[in-house]
């Protein structure tokens, strides 16, 4: 009985984490630029000296559907998304360059480029920093350029460029950040080189790749899977406990 009582409890386990992969796509679907996980179990045959007789499920994150979303026009200057593969360069929170597909850039009050949340945007000499300036442009190859205070219209400068790069799909793994960096097996000498046959459109964003009703879906299969699942851990219950009462009157 003990042995059903534990298949049930790994397979219900298991549907639970995948049914957050999921919810967790779901939560995502208005996410400018994010990259939908996939979930997945396969069977595991118990480790050690014994009979081959039980497989318990285990789950996988094989990786990250790295599919373009649709491109979303906005007008906005310093909105941009990339046209193909590739990735936009930045400096999270802890000083390390990860990768992004979203590209809703602002400029700060000391005239450094962030995203929405604070992290830097790198360019090829760093973080992309602007002097004052009346007027800002991002060229499709990433080049930054401004009209400077005082500067006429078309008195354009170029101050940096936007660093895009483009590591191999399957070097690359989503951190629990949201952002996509390099395996450590896959890690290579320096910083990631930048890829000038790259190119963005400007006033554009990426959205996300989740499929809305694909996900609902899934969950409702795993949710009838977990059913399943807690229904044998039931019925393993009641024929222990039958079987307790059996050997209770001989």
């Amino acid at each position: 009985m003990d042995k059903a009582l534990y298949l049930g409890m790994s397979g219900a386990k298991q549907t639970m984490l995948g049914q957050r992969a999921h919810a967790n796509n779901l939560a995502n679907v208005s996410t400018t630029g994010f990259k939908k996980d996939f979930a997945q179990a396969r069977s595991m045959p118990v480790y050690g000296e014994h009979h081959p007789t039980r497989a318990y499920a285990m789950t996988e994150r094989p990786g990250s559907d790295l599919s373009a979303g649709a491109l979303m026009e906005t007008g906005r200057k310093l909105d941009v998304a990339l046209e193909g593969d590739g990735w936009l360069a930045i400096q999270n929170n802890l000083g390390e360059e990860v990768f992004t597909r979203s590209g809703s850039l602002q400029v700060d009050v000391n005239g450094l480029m962030r995203l929405a949340d604070g992290e830097l945007v790198l360019g090829n000499g760093g973080p992309v920093a602007l002097p004052p300036f009346e007027n800002v442009q991002i060229g499709a190859d990433g080049t930054v350029s401004i009209v400077p205070v005082g500067g006429a219209p078309d008195e354009l400068v170029e101050v940096d460029r936007l660093k895009l790069v483009n590591p191999p799909a399957g070097a690359l793994e989503k951190g629990v950040d949201g952002f996509m960096r390099r395996k450590p097996d896959q890690a290579i000498d320096g910083v990631e080189p930048p890829d000038a046959n790259l190119r963005v459109a400007t006033g554009f964003l990426e959205s996300s790749n989740v499929n809305a009703v694909e996900e609902m879906i899934s969950n409702l299969q795993l949710s009838r899977q977990y059913e399943m699942q807690v229904k044998v851990m039931s019925t393993a219950k009641e024929n222990s406990e039958a079987a307790a009462r059996l050997l209770q009157n001989l």
